[in-house]
């Protein structure tokens, strides 16, 4: 991709990678970008570089616009590598005379890279730098999401770089909200705060306070991934002061997994429980078909979760762990659940479930179902009462 001009004298000098699909266990089956964006004042600025195996794109970008030899600063405003993976080539070539950056970042670049000679400069909280004719004023944002972020704020362009807050990992030719689909683009951005922010939502809420009062005055968003921000900000500033506040709206999530389709048919059965006490939005979701990132997007606007799983050699069945734990990581807030599941022999896969739902708070509401062998109509009729009980508690909660 060329490089973008975002307003008179900044630019996106990105990159698109189109076929990552994997991103520390979080599916990216729409790809993502790695935004770096390059200030021309008297003193050039990049803000952040890129994956590593992308730096031929950066360069070829800046080269557009700027001898990167001329860059004067560099700032790192989150150390995560796939923006800062390319830094050790960039500072060959560029050699800035100080890379800005948090004190945790500095600490976390150091740990990284071990560039003793870098020029590194610790970036106050509401520190202001003179470029020239602009400015840029830093803002700690630590663990929004490693505890070196850091958002880059330009008054003169009210211009607000937000490294990996307001993103998304979507691939695409155009660069800005208005150039792409939006139920795209907030498809993306809801999987995106539920599978990387969800766990800091008290620390969004700050924010989005520090913001307000503050009284920062921007028209377009720039974070690390994703699109621009500049048509619906308000859009997407709702959304996350409505996700890091754990609302919940009138949906469930049965997630499961199965052997021989028997706990299968009880979630068959649980999912029309729900669906018969009014939940409108029921996602019936089989591990292994569905990817464990993809079911926590669904579960970050729903109000229950009912787990269920097979018993394998005296335990859950590996997808089904493996989706708790992560889930547990990830600290959903403020939603009820309940489990399930048939077994053969010994059947400790629902209580095991019970154990990790606890773990990660979530409230256990309804009588748990676990049946021996292929449920007949009696555990089928305990399945869907288990349905309509939860269902009934998330109708009662959304009208609460």
């Amino acid at each position: 991709m060329k490089p973008v001009e975002l307003k008179k004298g900044i630019y996106w000098v990105g990159a698109v990678d189109w076929n990552i699909r994997d991103f520390h266990g979080y599916s990216t089956y729409e790809g993502t970008t790695y935004n770096s964006y390059l200030l021309v004042d008297d003193k050039i600025t990049l803000f952040d570089t890129v994956k590593k195996e992308h730096f031929p794109a950066l360069m070829d970008n800046i080269s557009q616009i700027v001898d990167p030899s001329k860059i004067d600063y560099l700032v790192v405003n989150h150390v995560e590598t796939d923006h800062s993976g390319s830094l050790p080539q960039f500072l060959q070539v560029a050699k800035p005379e100080t890379i800005y950056c948090s004190d945790m970042g500095q600490k976390a670049l150091m740990g990284h890279f071990h560039g003793n000679a870098w020029p590194l400069k610790v970036a106050q909280n509401g520190e202001t730098v003179n470029l020239g004719k602009t400015k840029v004023q830093f803002l700690e944002t630590r663990m929004l999401h490693w505890p070196d972020s850091m958002f880059s704020y330009l008054p003169d362009y009210k211009l607000l770089i937000s490294n990996d807050a307001f993103g998304e990992h979507l691939a695409s030719s155009g660069r800005f909200d208005d150039e792409v689909d939006m139920n795209l683009i907030m498809e993306q951005a809801v999987k995106y705060y539920a599978n990387i922010l969800w766990p800091y939502s008290g620390l969004v809420q700050k924010l989005i306070t520090t913001i307000k009062e503050l009284k920062l005055d921007f028209d377009m968003i720039a974070p690390d991934h994703g699109v621009i921000w500049r048509k619906n900000l308000n859009t997407i500033i709702s959304a996350y002061e409505r996700w890091s506040s754990y609302q919940a709206g009138n949906k469930a999530v049965v997630v499961y997994d199965t052997m021989w389709k028997s706990t299968e048919e009880m979630a068959r059965y649980i999912t029309q429980g729900l669906t018969d006490a009014g939940v409108k939005d029921v996602h019936q979701m089989r591990l292994g078909v569905s990817h464990r990132s993809d079911v926590i997007a669904q579960l970050l606007e729903a109000k229950a979760i009912i787990a269920g799983s097979s018993t394998l050699n005296n335990n859950m069945l590996p997808s089904m762990a493996d989706y708790l734990t992560y889930m547990k990581g990830l600290r959903p807030g403020q939603k009820i659940g309940a489990a399930f599941g048939s077994y053969g022999w010994s059947g400790e896969a629902v209580k095991d479930i019970t154990a990790m739902l606890k773990a990660a708070n979530i409230e256990l509401k309804g009588e748990n179902v676990r049946h021996q062998w292929v449920p007949d109509k009696a555990a089928l009729a305990n399945s869907y009462k288990l349905g309509l009980d939860i269902g009934k508690e998330v109708v009662a909660a959304c009208k609460g």
